[in-house]
């Protein structure tokens, strides 16, 4: 594994290996440049920036697994808040049509799912940086929310929240249709959705002074009623 250690992915080596092989080596990759790209002379970043954003998308559209997903997006936004931005705005347009697409197939949920944490990670690390795009980005991720499975709204509740952090007061726009994809999360059939509606819900609760106002006796009622059939996860997130 120790080829895969590189600034740029070893695409020749990786072609040659078999499929279990494969998501081992771009792992070991993943996990190797998270460290390598804080470290790294940013001139030498932006040398090689076009190829590595290439590379990374990529490996989010190959159906990546959980621990992969998280990595590509993290290395995304370490990439672009360190390097150039300049194309960042081609990465989100790129995650917005992911999101998008019409393809239900269990094969392709992967990396939908990856569309939407990348989205997360990348306005958490830029956040005013990429201007209004962010209310197109929140509608097609609401938009996706519809019909998603459970990991799904899962996700997409953690991306909200990353999205909420990294933009501060500017997602103000979009404060309400979060709060109600998020209300509907937090009585969810699925406990890790509820947990992570909550964390959602706390997020938002920082700049949407709504919710500690006009609709505190709303959000104090939601919160008894998501304990219904809940567990302690559950529970200590709410609380």
């Amino acid at each position: 594994m120790e080829l895969a250690c590189s600034l740029l992915f070893n695409e020749e080596v990786y072609n040659q290996l078999g499929e279990f092989q494969k998501a081992e080596f771009a792992l070991e990759w993943l996990r190797f440049l998270e460290n390598l790209l804080p470290a790294t002379n940013q001139a030498d970043i932006r040398e090689k920036q076009n190829k590595l954003v290439e590379q990374l998308i990529s490996l989010l559209t190959s159906s990546p697994g959980p621990p992969a997903r998280q990595l590509i997006a993290k290395n995304l936004a370490i990439l672009y808040s360190t390097g150039d931005v300049f194309s960042v705005h081609q990465t989100i347009d790129k995650c917005n049509e992911l999101i998008l697409s019409k393809d239900d197939s269990p094969s392709y949920l992967p990396t939908k799912l990856a569309a939407v944490v990348c989205l997360g990670y990348l306005y958490k690390k830029l956040g005013r940086i990429l201007g209004n795009s962010f209310v197109t980005t929140v509608e097609n991720i609401l938009k996706a929310m519809k019909n998603a499975e459970s990991q799904g709204r899962y996700e997409i509740m953690l991306s909200l929240q990353n999205i909420l952090k990294g933009l501060g007061t500017s997602a103000v726009p979009c404060h309400r249709d979060i709060y109600k994809a998020a209300r509907t999360c937090l009585t969810d059939r699925s406990m890790a959705v509820r947990c992570a509606a909550a964390k959602c819900l706390l997020e938002l609760q920082i700049e949407a002074t709504f919710m500690w106002s006009t609709d505190i006796d709303s959000v104090v009622t939601l919160c008894f009623k998501s304990f219904e059939g809940s567990n302690y996860e559950v529970r200590m997130a709410v609380s």
